[in-house]
Parts: C-alpha cells; sequence; structure tokens
C-alpha cells in the first residue's frame, strides 16, 4: 500500500488545528491503516494526519520493539501527565534531516476514540508517551521544534532549509 507525501514545513496544514472526528467510519480506518505504513516507511514510532495533509485529529503511535502494535486514536488529549520528565532526540519527516532533544512528561494518560468508537483511556510512558504527546501537538498545530527556544528553533530551521535545498 503506498501513503500520500508528506506535507515539508512551512505547508499550512502543519500550523492548523486539526478538526475533531465525530464517528469512526471506513474512511477514518482507510486514514488510519495509510497512516501506520507511512509511520512503518519513516520508520517511526508515530504519525498524525496533518503530517499527510489531512485535516483530521487522527493519530497513530507504534513503539513497539517488534512493531504491528499500533494505537490508532480520534481526538486524543492528555488527561494527566507525570511531573517526571523524560528528554528524547524527535524529529519530523516534515521537516527531515535534523532533530532536537525535546523534555516532555515520561508518563500520560490519554483519552481517544479507539478503532471501534468507543471512548478509551490508556496510560503511556517512556518512547510511547513521548510519542502520543509529539503527535497531540500535531494535532494542535504544533511541531517538535515549538518547543525549543527561539534561537534554537531559528538555527533548526535554517539548517533544515538548507539540507533540503537541493
Amino acid at each position: 500500500m503506498m501513503h500520500r507525501p508528506y506535507v515539508m514545513w512551512p505547508h499550512e496544514a502543519l500550523r492548523t488545528k486539526a478538526a475533531p472526528v465525530t464517528e469512526i467510519t471506513d474512511e477514518t480506518r482507510a486514514i488510519w491503516d495509510e497512516m501506520i505504513v507511512a509511520m512503518d516507511t519513516m520508520p517511526g514510532v508515530g504519525l498524525a494526519a496533518p503530517q499527510l495533509g489531512i485535516g483530521l485529529a487522527l493519530a497513530v503511535v507504534d513503539a513497539s520493539e517488534g512493531r504491528g502494535q499500533a494505537v490508532r486514536m480520534a481526538n486524543p488529549e492528555v488527561l494527566h501527565a507525570s511531573v517526571e520528565p523524560r528528554v528524547h532526540e524527535e524529529g519530523s519527516p516534515n521537516l527531515p534531516g535534523v532533530w532536537a532533544k525535546v523534555s516532555r512528561p515520561r508518563a500520560v494518560t490519554v483519552r481517544f476514540l479507539n478503532e471501534q468508537g468507543v471512548q478509551e483511556d490508556r496510560d503511556f510512558v517512556g518512547l510511547w508517551a513521548t510519542s502520543v504527546q509529539h503527535q497531540i501537538d500535531h494535532l494542535a498545530g504544533k511541531l517538535f521544534f515549538d518547543h525549543l527556544t527561539k534561537m534554537k528553533r531559528d538555527m533548526l530551521i535554517k539548517k533544515a532549509r538548507k539540507l533540503n535545498r537541493g
């Protein structure tokens, strides 16, 4: 299965808040399937629909070692976050070639609609928690570099533009 191309920074889809999903349909499931292919192709541990130019609040996360454990989420929101931080080097296919260390809560409880259309609350820890928070940021129109100081963010974007010019 192919997937649509990633939209590249500074595409407006990456800065636009994603629309809530009102019900889980076969079309929703097909988008999730496409997103999993895109995530696995990177390879990455998560993907949000806006990264493919789809303005819906859909995300997938799979930080399992063997893959194939993707959690499909619609309208994910953090209900609770741990005080203990976790620092992880993050990147994005929307701004290829650059990464930055970002500190996020080590564990989160997230509420979302699952693939059956049922509201679910689930705890995520470690890389799973980092990835789900990264995807929720995408759904709000934020990218990982928004967690950096202005100077670091500007340097990162400048480096990415230089790398992706030619």
